[in-house]
């Protein structure tokens, strides 16, 4: 009986010792251009390893959303990891309209900053457009610097956002002609070995691209020749297969990795290596290694959503996870890391495909609708150049010219308003007033109000009609707050994260605050979202 007794003691001792101890890693996954369908509507392909893996033994959150407009790379990223929005971390598009240097700018652009491990602009990136803190942030401030964040992707924007302001390291794809992982001053002064040494051997991903299964298998997609995709220059159709090898010459060489799977497998083993050679997860303070899964989004740009070529990326993605997970085993322990997968949008269906169907769709002309604008300023109050500049589908102003001019500006927000919301494809027009004022309560007016930045956002904003895009003929884009681009995978995986599934809606910003939670550090400072409670296993 006293042996009994001190048995459980020690097991209970155990037990709350187990509870207390953070995980050694966080692994941040984000697809970029994942619909939250792809989940299930290749599931029959995936290997009981990858994503089945982590839907039957991780939370599974079925029902997670963007709440902000436009869903596109850069913001999302930033807003996975800053637990906001656009409206507080300042990341509201890809490229703005940059009101004080009169000139559209790039979300990471950095002209102070020197490439590392590469001569040329390909470098020249940072974090300094990023008003808030992101989770890794907060955890390397909460461990004194010891917790390392390593993030990584084929795109920068992708890496460079997602890592924040204190990133050990941001690494990202230098194509054409180099074909090799760099990073930017901000963060280093050199490459370390282990990522110089796994640059010298890149020419080994273009390879030829067929499909994983045998073509007839894939059942879940669209005919592989068909009018709605775009193919690689050099090659008359857009099927299968692919010589990237030959390819890769007349499609800006090493980049054309970018838009197949085997882009993925590239970074997926650049992982492996950062996970092993950074030693990430071997110390107590708890580790961040971020990746940033570019390919998809190439892939369905080019292909569309239904297309063969998406759907034997995701097949092949399901691999790389798996190959993933199994290092994670192995390397950091099973008990010791948290993973999470997402996605920073989704995607529409080729509109002409729709129109095909019978389903409401097209295309909208940005640069009509531009010129239209401008005659209509000049007509109404005798100076074109009231417009200030465009980015997205915003109007900003030129408020010194208003002003010589002694034009009201909500004058001009009203006679705008009403009319571009006669345009065809245009299902809703809001002003700067509208939104500072508050003057909207419809699911949209408070998705773009999300999206607002006081002093980087525009005066007129407009949103299209379900399934109108600003794009070519074939492929596909995202960008909207329909749910074809808001909706998207959220599912935690591992150490002190339940089974299960919910149906309760939550925000992508919800992510950063949960991890907060989970580590008990302070969330990011510009958090605006929730914790979600229901993930945490509390045996």
């Amino acid at each position: 009986m006293k042996y009994l007794t001190s048995v459980l003691f020690f097991w209970f001792l155990f037990s709350i010792s187990a509870q207390n101890q953070k995980s050694k890693l966080i692994v941040g996954i984000v697809v970029d251009q994942m619909r939250y369908d792809y989940l299930y509507k290749f599931q029959n392909h995936y290997s009981e390893k990858g994503f089945k893996r982590l839907l039957n033994n991780g939370f599974n959150a079925k029902n997670t959303h963007y709440s902000y407009i436009p869903t596109y790379t850069g913001p999302g990223h930033a807003s996975i990891f800053t637990g906001t929005t656009p409206a507080y971390h300042g990341i509201i598009s890809n490229n703005w309209y940059d009101k004080q240097e009169n000139k559209i700018i790039y979300c990471v652009d950095d002209e102070n900053m020197t490439s590392v491990g590469i001569v040329g602009e390909a470098g020249q990136r940072s974090p300094k457009q990023l008003l808030t803190t992101t989770i890794g942030d907060q955890n390397r401030l909460h461990t004194q610097f010891d917790g390392k964040t390593i993030s990584i992707s084929l795109e920068d924007r992708s890496s460079i956002l997602s890592g924040g302001h204190t990133a050990n390291a941001s690494y990202w794809l230098a194509g054409e002609n180099e074909g090799k992982f760099v990073s930017s001053s901000f963060y280093m002064d050199k490459l370390p070995d282990w990522v110089k040494g796994f640059n010298k051997d890149t020419d080994r991903y273009l390879k030829t691209w067929n499909t994983l299964e045998p073509i007839e298998l894939y059942k879940e997609s669209g005919s592989d020749l068909n009018n709605y995709e775009k193919t690689f220059v050099g090659k008359s159709t857009a099927t299968f297969p692919y010589d990237l090898k030959a390819l890769a010459k007349n499609n800006k060489g090493f980049s054309i990795l970018k838009d197949t799977p085997m882009g993925d497998e590239m970074l997926t083993d650049f992982a492996i290596e950062a996970i092993t050679n950074e030693e990430l997860g071997k110390d107590e303070a708890t580790d961040f290694l971020i990746i940033g899964y570019t390919s998809p989004d190439y892939v369905g740009h080019n292909f569309g959503v239904n297309s063969k070529e998406i759907q034997d990326t995701y097949i092949r993605l399901d691999l790389q996870i798996s190959a993933l997970l199994n290092h994670l085993d192995k390397s950091v322990g099973k008990d010791n890391y948290t993973l999470f997968l997402t996605a920073d949008h989704g995607a529409v269906h080729v509109p002409q495909f729709l129109k095909d169907q019978k389903i409401p769709a097209g295309y909208f002309d940005n640069k009509q609708l531009r010129r239209s604008v401008k005659q209509f300023v000049e007509n109404r109050f005798g100076s074109a150049m009231l417009i200030e500049g465009y980015s997205d589908n915003v109007i900003f102003f030129d408020y010194d010219e208003l002003e010589n001019n002694n034009i009201e500006a909500d004058d001009m927000q009203e006679a705008l308003y009403y009319f571009i919301l006669k345009q065809d494809g245009v299902d809703r027009v809001y002003t700067r007033d509208m939104i500072e004022q508050n003057d909207m309560t419809d699911n949209f007016g408070m998705a773009l109000k999300n999206g607002f930045h006081p002093k980087r956002s525009g005066d007129v904003f407009f949103i299209l009609e379900p399934s109108i895009i600003p794009y070519i003929e074939k492929g596909s884009t995202h960008g909207s707050y329909y749910p074809y681009d808001s909706h998207v995978p959220l599912i935690f995986y591992g150490a002190h994260i339940k089974k299960g599934v919910t149906y309760k809606k939550y925000n992508v910003r919800d992510i950063a605050p949960t991890l907060s939670a989970l580590l008990d550090i302070e969330q990011p400072n510009g958090t605006t979202g929730v914790i979600i409670e229901e993930i945490f296993d509390k045996n």
